[in-house]
């Protein structure tokens, strides 16, 4: 592939190498203090991510990511890399707390998570707080990188949810020529924020949001469909997580009879959701990644490393997010002697740098609230048990 990160990762390494090696003595003077590292020792990240319950698809599927970015550049600055793994759960309590133990450790150079936004609005505090950097391959949620609300240590290498409400109700009201739109959330910022967005533009466009039902207020699913029923909707947008859209799809066909189109997003783009609905889920319609067919070398090793087809929709984020941090360390770190001091505000500085380097999910330029992914979003529709893109 051409500009391929790795490629740029390895060129800078040399650089960096050649530049720094004759240095004798080194005094840290960043502000967010430097992390130290041995000869012989091995420079450590982590990740923060869904390991369990029922959305451990995706936490899962970005982990691949990082594993694979791992063993391309097998080591930094002839240092290996070492991964430290946490799970948030998709969960935000839990997601702090275990952030709050990946912030202890002061070896840690940077953290690739969390998944879900939910998680990513407080961990990257934690983050941020601790001097170190947080690069989430899924967090969506527009608050994140919003100017007033962003935490200095909180970068993206995916899109955000402004870009993604607005092609759901793009492709709803001019596309499929629908007008009363009802949608589900769970009160949580990916939900609730992304479902606002879609709503917003929707009804910019000259549609109506006829309800947007808080699952957790009202979380009877059937009885909300049958109440909103005589607002008569022609299009369901529910950005929910697997176990939501699970019970919504079930519910559709018991509650309405106008047939209304049932549309979700990357919440729900996974083979596991697919296997818990089918058929019913056959021919709704999903927002997500859009394919990139220069992934295919990444999708053989993915096989062959992990005996399946990729998961989710989040390996290339996260194989992304992973050499955005090395790339960074590379442009960050010092040697002196015989051993490699990576500053951290330096680190996040060359964060911010990055400018127009070639990813495998997007073109990688971060602006200065730490959105760092170009807004390349896909419609899917569910044909045959798959997801087929259909738009634009």
């Amino acid at each position: 592939m051409k500009h391929h990160l790795l490629l740029a990762v390895l060129i800078i390494a040399g650089m960096v190498l050649s530049a720094c090696g004759g240095m004798t003595s080194f005094t840290c003077t960043d502000p967010l203090g430097c992390v130290t590292i041995g000869s012989g020792e091995s420079i450590k990240i982590a990740t923060l991510l869904t390991m369990s319950g029922t959305n451990k698809p995706y936490g899962v599927d970005a982990e691949r990511g990082v594993e694979i970015a791992i063993a391309d550049a097998g080591n930094l600055l002839g240092h290996k890399i070492e991964l430290v793994q946490a799970d948030d759960q998709c969960d935000a309590k839990a997601g702090e707390a275990a952030a709050a133990q990946l912030a202890a450790d002061k070896q840690i150079v940077g953290v690739i998570g969390a998944t879900c936004s939910s998680v990513s609005v407080l961990a990257a505090k934690t983050i941020s707080d601790a001097g170190m950097v947080l690069i989430s391959p899924s967090s969506t949620a527009p608050s994140l990188t919003d100017p007033h609300l962003h935490q200095a240590g909180f970068f993206r290498a995916i899109y955000n949810d402004k870009a993604q409400g607005k092609a759901v109700a793009e492709f709803a009201y001019n596309v499929l020529g629908l007008r009363r739109m009802l949608t589900f959330h769970d009160g949580t910022a990916y939900p609730e924020q992304l479902q606002q967005t879609a709503c917003d533009s929707f009804e910019a466009l000259g549609g109506r949001c006829v309800d947007q039902v808080n699952l957790s207020t009202y979380p009877d699913v059937l009885g909300d469909l049958r109440t909103t029923a005589a607002d008569n909707p022609d299009v369901i947008y529910f950005p929910v997580y697997i176990k939501d859209g699970v019970n919504i799809v079930q519910a559709v066909p018991h509650s309405l009879e106008n047939g209304a189109v049932m549309i979700s997003s990357d919440g729900l783009l996974s083979k596991d959701f697919i296997q818990q609905t089918e058929p019913a889920s056959d021919g709704m319609y999903l927002s997500g990644p859009a394919p990139v067919s220069e992934s295919q070398t990444f999708v053989q090793k993915y096989k062959a490393r992990y005996g399946e087809d990729p998961i989710a929709a989040y390996h290339l984020q996260g194989y992304d997010a992973a050499n955005m941090l090395f790339h960074a360390i590379q442009q960050a770190a010092q040697v002196s002697g015989n051993k490699l001091y990576i500053p951290r505000q330096k680190l996040r500085d060359a964060l911010y740098k990055i400018h127009g380097i070639q990813g495998l999910s997007t073109m990688i330029t971060c602006s200065p609230n730490g959105d760092c992914a170009q807004p390349n979003i896909e419609i899917f529709q569910i044909v045959n048990n798959d997801f087929k893109p259909v738009y634009p």
